[in-house]
């Protein structure tokens, strides 16, 4: 069943007529018959509003309770069972009261379309869901109720309901709007001159690059090709902290901005898993950003700056969208932050912007894990405060006069072996507890300055410090691995999680895998190694990135084999050990991916034999019965005229020998459509392309309809550029066509052949006025064998418009079905034009005869 279409009405604030011009298409389309509903309109009490309903049939609502309160909501299930060609749904935006069928209108719109059902709808522009923040920032009101964007980008028609500042603000003095006594405090707050304004900007600028979407459609359509700029890409950088909703969404208002830009949000991830980032506001932010269109992406990395650099520059980002720091001010003086580092590195060739939000100076907001892989700046400071403090602190200590006693110098001696332990982990500890005895004894035991200790407390006082210092430095390095297996872990079960929410996205080619495979390692280029035996060479079936694939797996840094013939290879670094328990699982997925997509190539060859087996099918079919009607029509009438029993007169011989020679034409013209259609599925017509005049091949093809003067209205000007085709596939498309016209028009109807340039293309109109065709037929009717409607089986055998569709694209151009205006169908083939095209070639015959 083919898809319903969407057309919304959109208006840049309530009042300025989107349901009205909603209701005046149902009147427009019900005048000319469609089977139109209104399934939900909210026309609050509007008086005009109201009189729109009037003659239209409306779906009752269903009637929902929901705390101690009733509600109307769209009947949704009702509407499906009365399945009507077009139905009006209001408020596009509405949330739906809970115990609905779905949780949003738009939900609720999706299924109707999906069966088949044309929708009608309206929402204003603050309802869109990538604005949400620059409407609260113009009217001070956060709105509740959004629509994706993308729900609203994917309708087939958007028209602009719009109307000046001044206009509506009048139409609410009225009391067009609202009632009376709430007209005041509406035109002093939300309806202000200023943000009606800023609101219809908004409006405007959204639905422009709506229009540049549609006008890169039309020409990847046409084949119009010209200079364009560089694709916006703008990467938003993520921490998992509140504020990354608002930088996706001023990412998404940047990117649209420019027609065709893209929003890639991705989160950097330290390599050993620790890190401050929350999965349920992570998991927020991806199905924010996906539904805003754009593309979520996680890449792990020990250095933040330098891994979103070099992300945002493998994909060709022009942009990078970052928020102010939440560190707070005596933070800064460990580092500059990610921020400002990133600014500082990002060159020329990247603009980076910082966008402010509330949680900016309020700190990180979460604690940020301990773990046990130290960095050398950590292991240096430990080793210097284990062996370097107890030697200062002595020094301190010696020119203390009195001193603090050995108790109180024991315990100092004690911290600092603690933060030894807490920096460096177990050695440093060790070496200032060994350190730190040997001072005690030296300096601070009675005798000092000898290695005797003359009290046997003192002793033990020694002998439990190093016992307490070593205690507290090995169960503080215990606490440190076993933080360090549960960060892998978490880490791990991260990069599995987002492998699996990849797969059930649909990113199931093995390119897919391996794409994520190189961001989440951080890689150059990954590849899949395959090969058939095990003495035979290596291939590469699948591949990403920049650096040329290896030959072999143990030449690449790192290779992760999948049974004996199948490799996963990966360039760039060497990855550690811990990590290949992840890849194995990447690789598996790989391979599953690599069997699916050879699969689905052998059910697209299998459904081709099927075709080829239903066409031969077919063929018999046709020449079962089409081809022996003019036969036996022939037959009849040379068997008559040979007839001895009979003795006929002139006119009836003339009507005997033309009934042998319109069944000979006839004939004729089925076995050659037969031969082309053969040809087609084969392959093997091979077009000469030579510069020709439409006005010269045109004419010659009309020669097969009979009395084409009566028939056929021609409008071909001379003044048209030349085309670049094959004379004789040419001639034999547009005979097809034209005589297709002929066969539907009604008695008296002319047929339209008309012609007109387009850049580089000539268009080719044949305009009937038959009973037309329904949009879910149009490409039916190109179909080898088939025949729309009730012709009759002597009307041919349904190839005439399959062999004109096909020479068409032999020759670089398309024929489509087009609605008549007024009634009918409209054939458009696109031809190209010379510009661009090799010189003239030789005046040579087609390939296919003609």
């Amino acid at each position: 069943m083919a898809r319903g279409k969407l057309r919304i009405y959109l208006g840049a604030a309530p009042g300025v007529g989107k349901t009205y011009a909603m209701l005046s298409e149902a009147h427009r389309r019900i005048e000319r018959g469609k089977d139109c509903v209104v399934a939900v309109v909210e026309h609050h009490d509007r008086p005009r509003t109201e009189v729109m309903l009037s003659g239209l049939e409306q779906i009752p609502r269903r009637e929902l309770e929901y705390r101690g309160a009733r509600f109307t909501e769209m009947d949704t299930d009702t509407v499906l069972a009365r399945h009507p060609q077009v139905a009006l749904v209001d408020e596009l935006a509405h949330t739906n009261v809970p115990g609905s069928r779905n949780a949003k209108r738009w939900q609720d719109v999706e299924e109707l379309l999906a069966a088949g059902i044309d929708v009608v709808s309206t929402v204003n522009i603050q309802h869109l869901e990538s604005l949400g923040d620059v409407v609260e920032s113009i009217t001070g009101v956060r709105q509740q109720e959004t629509v994706p964007d993308e729900v609203v980008r994917r309708a087939d028609q958007i028209e602009l309901v719009d109307m000046s500042p001044e206009a509506l603000r009048r139409r609410m003095a009225h009391g067009n709007i609202y009632k009376p006594d709430k007209v005041d405090a509406a035109l002093s707050n939300y309806f202000r001159p200023g943000n009606l304004t800023a609101l219809r900007e908004l409006a405007l600028l959204w639905v422009a690059d709506r229009v540049d979407e549609y006008l890169h459609q039309y020409r990847g359509e046409h084949g119009i090709r010209s200079t364009w700029q560089a694709r916006e890409r703008i990467v938003v950088g993520l921490t998992g902290g509140p504020e990354g909703r608002t930088l996706i969404r001023r990412a998404a208002r940047l990117a649209e901005k420019g027609a065709g830009g893209e929003v890639l949000a991705v989160y950097i991830a330290r390599s050993d898993g620790l890190t401050a980032a929350s999965p349920k506001e992570l998991a927020v932010q991806r199905t924010l950003v996906e539904d805003l269109g754009g593309t979520f992406h996680h890449v792990v990395g020990d250095d933040v700056p330098a891994a979103l650099l070099d992300f945002a520059r493998g994909v060709n980002a022009t942009q990078i969208v970052l928020g102010v720091s939440r560190r707070k001010g005596w933070q800064y003086a460990f580092g500059p932050g990610v921020s400002a580092t990133v600014a500082r590195d990002s060159g020329p060739d990247l603009d980076v912007h910082l966008v402010t939000h509330g949680e900016a100076g309020k700190g990180r907001g979460l604690p940020i894990a301990r773990g046990a892989r130290l960095g050398r700046t950590r292991l240096l400071w430990g080793w210097l405060l284990g062996v370097i403090g107890p030697l200062l602190l002595t020094y301190t200590l010696t020119h203390i006069t009195p001193g603090p006693g050995l108790i109180n110098d024991v315990l100092l001696f004690l911290t600092l072996t603690v933060g030894a332990a807490l920096l460096g982990g177990l050695l440093p500890a060790l070496a200032s507890a060994a350190v730190g005895s040997l001072l005690l004894n030296w300096y601070f035991t009675p005798p000092v300055h000898t290695w005797t200790i003359a009290d046997p407390e003192n002793i033990v006082a020694i002998a439990v410090f190093f016992a307490v210092a070593v205690s507290v430095a090995s169960v503080v390095d215990l606490a440190a691995r076993r933080t360090h297996q549960a960060a892998r872990l978490r880490a791990e079960s991260e990069i599995l999680s987002l492998l699996a929410g990849s797969v059930l996205r649909g990113e199931t080619s093995p390119e897919a895998i391996l794409e994520r495979v190189r961001e989440t390692f951080s890689m150059e280029s990954a590849a899949l190694l395959e090969r058939a035996g095990d003495a035979a060479p290596w291939t590469c079936v699948a591949e990403v990135g920049s650096d040329p694939v290896v030959d072999r797996p143990k030449d690449a840094d790192v290779d992760m084999p999948v049974g004996d013939h199948i490799a996963l290879t990966l360039s760039g670094r060497v990855l550690p050990a811990e990590d290949r328990r992840v890849l194995a699982a990447f690789a598996a997925q790989a391979v599953v991916a690599l069997d699916r997509q050879r699969l689905q190539e052998e059910a697209g060859q299998a459904k081709v034999l099927a075709e080829g087996n239903r066409i031969r099918t077919a063929l018999l079919a046709a020449v079962s019965h089409d081809l022996r009607t003019p036969l036996a029509g022939i037959k009849a009438s040379v068997t008559s005229l040979r007839s001895d029993d009979v003795e006929w007169s002139e006119e009836d011989r003339a009507e005997l020998l033309e009934a042998i020679e319109e069944g000979a034409d006839r004939l004729d013209h089925l076995v050659g459509n037969l031969l082309d259609m053969s040809r087609l599925q084969t392959g093997t017509v091979t077009p000469l392309i030579r510069e020709t005049d439409l006005d010269e091949v045109v004419p010659m093809a009309l020669a097969g309809v009979p009395e084409p003067d009566e028939l056929i209205d021609l409008d071909i000007p001379e003044t048209l550029p030349m085309v670049a085709v094959d004379r004789g596939l040419l001639e034999r498309a547009v005979a097809n066509v034209v005589e297709n016209a002929a066969k539907y028009s009604p008695p008296g109807a002319k047929v339209l052949v008309s012609a007109s340039a387009l850049h580089d293309r000539v268009e080719l109109r044949v305009v009937d006025r038959g009973p037309g065709v329904p949009d879910e037929a149009k490409d039916r009717i190109f179909a080898p064998f088939q025949r729309y409607g009730d012709a009759p089986r002597g009307a041919g055998v349904g190839l005439g418009l399959a062999v004109a569709r096909g020479f068409a694209e032999v020759m670089g151009g398309t024929l489509t079905a087009e609605d008549t205006p007024g009634g009918g169908l409209t054939m458009v083939l696109t031809l190209p034009t010379t510009t661009g095209h090799p010189p003239n070639r030789p005046e040579l015959p087609a390939t296919v005869a003609t």
